[in-house]
């Protein structure tokens, strides 16, 4: 992403603006004639949130910022004020925009930047003629007397995070394979400043990283199992955080073959926590949070060929442990188990797994939220909870009683892959925490993960759903780790 922000002290002349101001402002603070001011004042009184103002050598947008009661939701609202605002400067051309701040709330500011930037984003690889679908904006000057340039650097570099991940799930297989995958993974270590190992074929099987394998064994292509590591010597954490995301690069069911239509056809998406954990990686290194974390990202295609893993075969994970695999379908808790044990290494802190795991988790909440489960201590939850509500990536927290466990009891092996239908969602969860033991979160974002329609600045196709909540809660929360002695 090339777009260029700025804080500057004051509005310059001759550019073109979007004004945050209240109801009750004093515009004629700042440069509108009398006639516009006059104009401005009566849209406002007739309930107009957004006035335009073409004053021939540049335009003028008028935002009303309502206050609401709750800060979350308000946030919110200015994010999507800034999205509807980015439709604007597409039509109108803009290439540079100045966004003013006239009621002195920081917060308010960086959430309408943060929804304008994040629909501005184009996924144009493959067109011809880019030049009619490509947003102009490419620079961005703020003016505001109370905000700190860091809080520009941390909304850039999460920006850009958002940018790369999606990016990396609108690509198609043709391109985006597990191999291409981790070379992706590679350059953004190298841009932002974290390790990257890359394990390959050869290496994994000499882990015995069952799940992974098995996954795999229908798919001309190699898998991979990328290991991201961000450990700075000022962390304030003894223990790292150690985040996983499923990173199935194309879903075909393997031989419980998926339908196509509305099942199979965008299943290309079904990386995208994988892509989100990398794109956290991005912004918690080039922004040197003093936090230690670490990546694990398994990643294959599901194919239904001549060798593929097929229902009743029983595979042995890289624990040691055997799962009948009822359903090729289920297939990202193979990979998603081989990493959470292997995470164990690292003697976390805590695990958080990211995945788009069940379709039980999509018809439970739809695109409106995430579905978390986990047996860590409440608090992580609750910090958890705290930073969706605040970028508005939800959580809805599911119950992760032990009564689930014997659904997945198996009769010849260990456990088995799938249970009933009931509660779909939360046995996945179930068979996740059975591979590792250490404190769990579990996210399933099926649903918010790849949209078909646009939804204001999470636009259309990949959204990136993870990156910003996990982010901030990294960013927000280091008193949760155990402090170095």
């Amino acid at each position: 992403m090339d777009l260029k922000y700025s804080l500057v002290k004051d509005i310059p002349g001759k550019k073109s603006v979007i004004y945050l101001i209240r109801k009750d402002n004093n515009l004629s603070r700042f440069a509108f004639t009398r006639a516009e001011l006059k104009y401005i004042k009566e849209q406002i009184k007739d309930g107009e949130k957004q006035v335009s103002i073409n004053s021939y050598n540049k335009w003028s947008y008028i935002q009303v910022i309502e206050k609401e009661t709750d800060p979350d939701k308000q946030r919110e609202k200015c994010r999507r004020a800034g999205s509807e605002h980015s439709l604007l400067l597409k039509q109108h051309k803009h290439s540079e925009i100045v966004l003013a701040d006239a009621i002195g709330e920081p917060d308010m500011l960086l959430a309408f930047a943060e929804g304008l930037v994040l629909s501005n984003y184009n996924f144009l690889r493959y067109f011809g003629d880019k030049s009619e679908k490509k947003h102009p904006l490419e620079s961005i000057l703020i003016v505001s007397d109370k905000l700190d340039k860091h809080e520009i650097d941390v909304l850039k570099a999460l920006n850009e995070a958002v940018y790369f991940v999606r990016d990396m799930v609108n690509e198609p297989l043709s391109f985006m394979n597990a191999v291409q995958f981790s070379e992706t993974v590679k350059q953004l270590g190298i841009l932002s400043g974290f390790s990257v190992e890359v394990f390959n074929k050869k290496k994994i099987e000499s882990l015995k990283m069952g799940g992974l394998l098995a996954v795999n064994r229908g798919s001309v292509d190699p898998p991979t199992f990328t290991v991201m590591e961000w450990m700075p010597d000022n962390a304030v954490n003894k223990k790292p955080l150690v985040l996983v995301g499923k990173g199935v690069v194309f879903d075909t069911g393997g031989l419980s073959l998926k339908p196509t239509q509305n099942s199979m056809d965008y299943m290309k998406s079904d990386m995208s926590g994988a892509a989100a954990v990398a794109g956290v990686m991005y912004a918690v290194a080039k922004l040197k949070i003093p936090i230690k974390v670490v990546g694990l990202l398994p990643a294959t295609d599901n194919r239904p060929d001549g060798n593929a893993v097929v229902p009743g075969d029983v595979i042995t994970m890289y624990n040691g442990m055997s799962v009948e695999v009822l359903n090729t379908d289920a297939e990202g808790r193979l990979i998603l188990a081989d990493a959470l044990s292997y995470a164990g290494k690292y003697k976390p802190e805590l695990i958080i797994d990211i995945a788009t795991l069940t379709g039980s988790a999509a018809l439970a909440i739809g695109r409106f939220g995430i579905v978390g489960m986990g047996n860590a201590e409440s608090r992580y939850m609750k910090s958890l909870v705290f930073s969706g509500n605040h970028v508005h990536e939800r959580i809805v927290e599911f119950p992760f009683w032990e009564e689930f466990d014997k659904l997945l009891e198996s009769d010849i092996a260990d456990l088995k892959n799938i249970a009933e239908r009931d509660a779909g969602a939360i046995t996945a969860g179930k068979f996740l925490e059975r591979f590792t033991g250490y404190p769990l979160i579990h996210l399933d974002i099926a649903g918010p993960a790849f949209l078909k329609k646009a939804n204001s600045y999470q636009g259309k196709g990949a959204t990136a759903i993870g990156v910003r909540l996990l982010f901030d809660f990294i960013r927000n929360f280091p008193n949760l780790f155990e402090k170095d002695s």
